[in-house]
């Protein structure tokens, strides 16, 4: 799990200096990312280069009649495929497009830009072609507007909890990814550095070059130190919102090969309803069972379940409430509600109230 913890602090606090740092990296993480996985190194490369450069050329130069064909949609599969992860049954899907419907569904998407979900449910029409696959016909079109869904950038991003390859998802991680675009962007203003603008796809390749070199070569990034947060200007580290405004609850994986096996939780969350804050990433000791409540110096005590509810609470907690205590999640704090201040001389006993009663 180091690769995505260095990553989601990287994706959080990263300045558009060390953006810019770890993007030079690219052509090195995609070298290592071949060495270790293609069998043939030279076809990983000779591709991404193909992808990267020559096909959005060729897709702009049809002007508004912007389209692919069907051996760039073949080829975009194969260069998918071999980055990540690997299904011949999509390789011999896309192959059954017809050269015709290839270029009428993609020019028909092309047109929906950049409204991205509009975009992939007309690019769904073509037979191989899921949200991540999608994605990438997308990136290569209008990398201005839309990033690939790589697995490595889902898992850096804190507040997504697992991957689900839907609609849904991948217009939560392109919000996500814009509001970094934007952030940046902003940040090399304030520094007088507009010369390079930060696109999602830009950002997105950042963010993957980070992943892979933690992974599989992390010196590389001892120059790039992140500061969990200090690197960045307070009206500037407003903008990331964490996706708030979207609905996080999307659970169903789309029928796209890439989803089989499925992942675990990330970034040592347990549930989707929990927030972790990007600063406590790396916090994962701490014990947050227990209950707070308020002192007279403003610093949290740690305050027992007998001491919440009085002297005699161990025999009048209901068994309903001891139920609800122990089925809540033990990653949740439960803040107490505040008790009431007692006197000086404490609380007066029962039986001297009884006699003052009288």
């Amino acid at each position: 799990m180091a690769a995505p913890k260095a990553t989601a602090k990287f994706f959080t606090h990263g300045t558009s200096d060390q953006y810019e740092q770890v993007l030079k990296l690219y052509p090195q993480a995609l070298r290592l990312k071949a060495d270790n996985k293609a069998k043939k190194p030279e076809e990983l490369i000779k591709l991404d280069n193909w992808y990267q450069n020559e096909l959005p050329k060729k897709i702009k130069s049809r002007g508004k009649d912007a389209h692919m064909i069907h051996e760039e949609l073949v080829q975009t599969m194969k260069w998918k495929q071999i980055r990540g992860k690997f299904y011949p049954q999509l390789s011999y899907l896309v192959k059954v497009n017809t050269p015709r419907m290839v270029m009428q569904e993609t020019k028909k998407a092309f047109r929906k830009l950049p409204n991205l979900e509009q975009a992939i449910t007309a690019l769904s029409n073509l037979k191989g072609v899921g949200t991540t696959m999608a994605s990438a016909l997308l990136a290569a079109a209008c990398p201005e507007s839309a990033p690939f869904m790589a697995d490595e950038c889902l898992m850096a991003i804190p507040d997504i909890e697992g991957i689900d390859y839907t609609t849904k998802e991948y217009l939560k991680f392109a919000h996500h990814i814009s509001s970094v675009a934007e952030r940046l962007n902003l940040d090399a203003d304030r520094l007088g550095n507009n010369t390079n603008r930060w696109s999602p796809h830009k950002v997105e390749l950042a963010i993957w070059t980070h992943y892979v070199v933690s992974e599989l070569k992390p010196e590389l990034l001892d120059d790039i130190q992140i500061e969990n947060g200090t690197t960045i200007p307070p009206n500037l580290a407003a903008l990331h919102q964490n996706g708030d405004s979207l609905d996080a609850d999307a659970t169903v994986t789309s029928d796209e090969s890439n989803s089989a096996g499925g992942m675990p939780p990330l970034n040592g969350k347990a549930s989707a309803t929990t927030a972790v804050p990007a600063a406590a990433l790396d916090e994962d000791t701490r014990d947050t069972t227990a209950s707070f409540a308020d002192t007279e110096n403003g610093s949290p005590a740690v305050v027992s379940a007998e001491d919440e509810l009085g002297e005699n609470s161990a025999s009048s907690v209901s068994e309903s409430t001891k139920d609800s205590m122990q089925d809540e999640d033990s990653n949740s704090i439960s803040y107490s509600v505040k008790r009431p201040l007692e006197g000086a001389d404490g609380p007066p006993s029962v039986k001297k109230a009884r006699e003052e009663s009288k």
